[in-house]
């Protein structure tokens, strides 16, 4: 619609726009397929098995998973590409290392019965205080680093595996207990990489804008993306390499999975392979340049209606994120449909439209990310003390889901080329806008989690501060009405 109304584009760049987004819905559909065949048995039978050993080897275990999944996440790849402060290497590396260290932490959680909302405090309120120390213009890329870690790869691995964890070792046997890893995972990435970025005092570097490329014919327009899948074919390939690697020595050790069922695992993680490659093709040649264009044409010519398209962009995006989807699924489930699939969607909806107007009123007006973060964070932290524990692990697992490869790949370059628009830092103001998405799912499941108590409360049924619709389930058919 904006390319046939307020921002005309070239013919070619358009019809490359469309088969790059051809090549991310086929590529995303073949990818979630596979992961939910082959990343969410793994992660489940591995949290069964983790579950039942001692410590020092949960903790070695979930390190390893933590990060070797992490490097094949998509999302993080394409911030890598795209920010010019270190090398893309040791940003996945350093970014695989948090989430390993956190996913370790969040099993520790899940044994000993820790409190979440004791981590997340103590979490945010190091990352705060690091803040202050980290050089201003790499700030943002370390909250955008947390934010992509949660995506189509790690989120259905980590969650499997937290129902895995939680069905043999949590201490009350709850299956509600599995939330609130996929939100400590994401601190730990920030951590580390504003640790990188003190140590070192990395600066974001020079920013190189993207263009849309040019082509004369059909023919040019196919071997843009035919020229560039090697290179994503050995990218992927080395990305699950390690996973496919620990799933048979895992089955060598300790799975012991029948034959039949291995080989719909390694079907799946063929499904993975064909779907992230597709992606990453669709979305490096076709979309992301799309991305930067209509952002830089319509700040340029339209500026004021950049807030309420940013903000339309934003709640029907989240719709097409993957992990919304897992993540949705999931909640209903364990929750036997007290908190359903509809209602999950439309408070990330509004939460991701709140984010984007936030982001453009940066980009607008040149605002620190900090000012918007702090008061952001404090008001979800606050929250927690107010709702049932479930609704504030799923919330913070909920920031980390809408922010994925959609935002990493269209929103992201968008924010950018309406940056440089407008002549605001790109750096300063650009980046952080995964961030920012992150934080308002977090009031608004909260604010639903409120409602949802003040409104049992009312029908006369008196909420427990640890919310467990499993206790609810075991009463029904028992006469005890009471």
């Amino acid at each position: 619609m904006l390319c046939v109304t307020l921002v005309p584009v070239p013919v070619d760049a358009f019809c490359m726009f469309l088969l790059g987004a051809a090549l991310l819905v086929v590529g995303m559909g073949f990818f979630t397929l596979g992961a939910e065949m082959s990343m969410m048995p793994i992660g489940e039978k591995a949290g069964e098995k983790v579950a039942s050993s001692k410590w020092l080897f949960v903790l070695l275990a979930c390190f390893l998973m933590g990060s070797m999944i992490t490097v094949a996440e998509p999302d993080l790849k394409i911030l890598a590409a795209q920010t010019p402060a270190v090398s893309d290497g040791v940003l996945i590396l350093a970014v695989a290392v948090g989430v390993g260290i956190c996913m370790a932490l969040g099993a520790l959680k899940v044994i000993f019965g820790w409190s979440l909302r004791t981590l997340l405090l103590a979490g945010y309120a190091l990352i705060f205080i690091l803040a202050a120390f980290v050089p201003s213009d790499f700030l943002p890329i370390a909250f955008d680093a947390g934010g992509v870690t949660s995506g189509p790869m790690t989120v259905p691995f980590i969650m499997a595996f937290g129902l895995g964890l939680t069905s043999v070792q949590s201490r009350k046997g709850k299956k509600s207990d599995s939330f609130g890893l996929v939100a400590l995972s994401s601190l730990g990435p920030v951590l580390v990489v504003m640790l990188l970025g003190i140590l070192f005092r990395i600066s974001s570097g020079s920013y190189t804008p993207l263009e849309l490329t040019q082509v004369s014919n059909t023919r040019s327009l196919v071997l843009e993306f035919t020229g560039n899948l090697q290179t994503y074919l050995l990218e992927v390939f080395t990305a699950l390499l390690p996973i496919v690697f620990l799933f048979i020595l895992f089955q060598a050790l300790f799975f012991h999975l029948k034959k039949r069922r291995c080989i719909k695992i390694f079907v799946g993680v063929g499904y993975t392979f064909l779907g992230l490659t597709l992606f990453l093709l669709g979305v490096n040649v076709g979309f992301m340049p799309m991305g930067y264009y209509l952002g830089s044409a319509l700040a340029g010519s339209f500026p004021l209606l950049l807030l309420p398209v940013a903000m339309l962009m934003g709640y029907y995006i989240v719709k097409a994120e993957p992990a919304v989807l897992v993540l949705n699924r999931q909640v209903e489930e364990v929750t036997q449909g007290a908190i359903s699939q509809k209602t999950m969607m439309s408070g990330l909806s509004i939460g991701m439209a709140v984010s984007l107007g936030l982001a453009m009123v940066r980009i607008l007006t040149g605002l620190p990310m900090i000012w918007f973060l702090v008061p952001g964070y404090a008001v979800a932290l606050a929250l927690s003390f107010a709702v049932p524990k479930i609704f504030t692990s799923i919330a913070f697992d909920s920031g980390g889901v809408a922010s994925g490869p959609m935002t990493a790949t269209f929103l992201l370059p968008f924010a950018m080329g309406a940056c440089e628009a407008v002549g605001g830092n790109v750096l300063l103001d650009a980046f952080g806008i995964v961030a920012m998405v992150a934080m308002t799912p977090l009031i608004l499941i909260q604010m639903i989690g409120l409602i949802y108590q003040v409104k049992t409360k009312r029908a006369g049924y008196h909420m427990p501060a640890q919310f467990v619709p499993e206790q609810i389930v075991e009463l029904e058919g028992t006469g005890n009405e009471e």
